[in-house]
């Protein structure tokens, strides 16, 4: 035989196409030829790959070596075809059984000595397999096995070496090949710090179970050493545990940037890029799109810190993701779409020096300057952001006296409640009500139809800020087990409302 074909996964987004791995053996100067659309890691898979089959004590054939890595328009990248490459060659060349290759896909960068090294993104490329061929088996380096055994059904092979797989295609005897990989996932419950370490803001930690019951997006607008940040981090202790399909979708996407560890299973990502990221960074993007940091936070939090020393461009990316829930890149050679249903929360300081309103009076910032400051953030990005909550300074004299708050687990409790009442309700949380959704789930009485009213009148607030209070208020009257939403509902949303260019 001097043609080979197996089968391997490329990656397109969250998606993973599959790519037929087909090498012709041909008379001519030795030579190693990969055709198919490769970028530069794949071209250079024929050297990894001649030099590990000698360390393997394989033969190289002395014959002109074509791979082709169909179909041809679709890119391919990174080193994952290395071990399919492999072994077509040795099949090609009659040192391995060929017929062996329909039953499995492979996938698996190999080292000069013939170890196989984890491949990026081999949850998603299990996903896939398990939905186009529920009955082939997935050949991966072993780091990898965990990830992949995420999925319901899969058959996940781990090997260490070219040479181990090898033996597994040969052997006739059970015993001699690769025991498919056999671990569940995880049940430990994720671990994260401890609300109770917050002494005081009981207004702020209102806001924020809040936020957490319909996860609703929020600002923390306060001076220097308030607690900003030491609320945020603490904020994904509150939300509910996620959903088997929840989590194996944010785990999908963490595969496909720098890999998914089994010990984060269920765990809410917490995302903090620092101020000086760039737009690309932030929503996605390259030649062959990865997904950013509003991806990566997919089901759980994005925390922008400093958040108008962020630049105001960079800043603009997330008005769409805030309102849609995914993200789009279009390429030259691809279109990638990612999922990015994140909770943002931001923290910022209510001036340039960070003072302004504190007790000292030490702010000596002029109000052309705090207006110059707090403009950095655009109308439209604020017009998003669902709660704008002040964060006053806790005094010396009282920081000492005060006692230890509410645990997040008794807080998370009630957030819970709230959460499945949604559920029941419609299926979703309250933050991703549609308009029409919104005239039968968040329906006002009287007085409360006639304070909102007031209100988006006197803070000229736009119909989107109008549905954004709609869905803050449906939430306090999950939180209190109300069926309906009442004026002291609508009162405390408003006022939760009330931010940079509200008061």
């Amino acid at each position: 035989m001097s043609l080979a074909v197996l089968g391997s996964r490329a990656l397109a987004g969250m998606e993973a196409p599959l790519v037929n791995v087909e090498v012709h053996l041909a008379n001519g100067l030795p030579k190693l030829t990969i055709v198919g659309l490769p970028d530069a890691e794949v071209r250079e898979s024929k050297d990894r790959v001649l030099a590990a089959l000698q360390s393997s004590g394989f033969e190289v054939p002395a014959r002109r070596i074509t791979v082709n890595l169909a179909p041809a328009d679709l890119p391919k990248e990174s080193g994952r075809f290395d071990l399919p490459i492999a072994l077509g060659i040795l099949a090609a060349s009659g040192q391995i059984p060929a017929k062996e290759l329909a039953h499995y896909e492979f996938a698996g960068e190999l080292s000069l000595t013939g170890q196989l090294r984890p491949a990026r993104g081999a949850l998603a490329m299990a996903l896939a397999i398990q939905r186009e061929h529920p009955g082939r088996g997935f050949i991966l380096p072993h780091d990898n096995a965990d990830e992949a055994a995420l999925v319901d059904g899969a058959r996940i092979y781990p090997a260490q070496t070219l040479l181990q797989v090898c033996t597994h295609l040969k052997a006739l005897d059970p015993d001699q090949q690769i025991a498919p990989h056999q671990a569940g996932k995880p049940v430990a419950a994720p671990v994260y710090p401890d609300f109770a370490d917050v002494k005081g803001q009981q207004q702020v930690k209102r806001a924020l179970e809040i936020a957490a019951c319909g996860l609703h997006s929020i600002l923390l607008i306060g001076p220097p050493g308030s607690g900003k940040s030491m609320l945020a981090t603490r904020f994904p202790g509150l939300l509910p545990p996620m959903a088997d399909d929840e989590a194996l979708e944010a785990a999908a996407v963490q595969s496909l940037s720098t890999g998914f560890s089994l010990k984060n299973w269920k765990q809410r990502p917490f995302r903090s890029p620092h101020h000086t990221s760039s737009g690309v960074a932030l929503v996605g993007g390259g030649n062959l799109p990865r997904p950013g940091e509003i991806s990566l936070a997919h089901g759980g939090v994005l925390f922008l810190d400093e958040l108008p020393e962020f630049s105001r461009h960079v800043l603009e990316v997330l008005r769409q993701p805030l309102e849609s829930g995914r993200v789009t890149i279009s390429r030259a050679a691809q279109q990638a779409d990612f999922p990015a249903h994140f909770q943002l929360i931001a923290a910022m300081n209510p001036c340039p020096c960070g003072w302004l309103g504190h007790v000292s009076g030490k702010c000596r910032c002029s109000g052309e300057a705090v207006l110059r400051y707090q403009s950095r953030i655009s109308g439209p990005l604020l017009d998003r952001i669902d709660l704008q909550v002040e964060v006053a300074a806790i005094s010396p004299d009282t920081i000492g006296a005060q006692a230890p708050g509410e645990t997040s687990a008794v807080i998370a409790a009630r957030v819970g409640l709230a959460w499945e009442a949604q559920l029941v309700r419609q299926g979703k949380a309250n933050a991703r009500l549609a308009a029409p959704e919104l005239e039968q789930v968040c329906r006002l009485d009287g007085p409360g139809e006639k304070l909102l009213n007031s209100a988006m009148r006197h803070m000229h607030w736009s119909a989107r800020a109008y549905h954004r209070v709609l869905r803050v208020a449906r939430s306090i009257a999950d939180l209190d087990g109300a069926a309906h939403v009442l004026a002291p509902h609508v009162a405390e949303a408003v006022q939760c409302r009330r931010g940079l260019r509200d008061a």
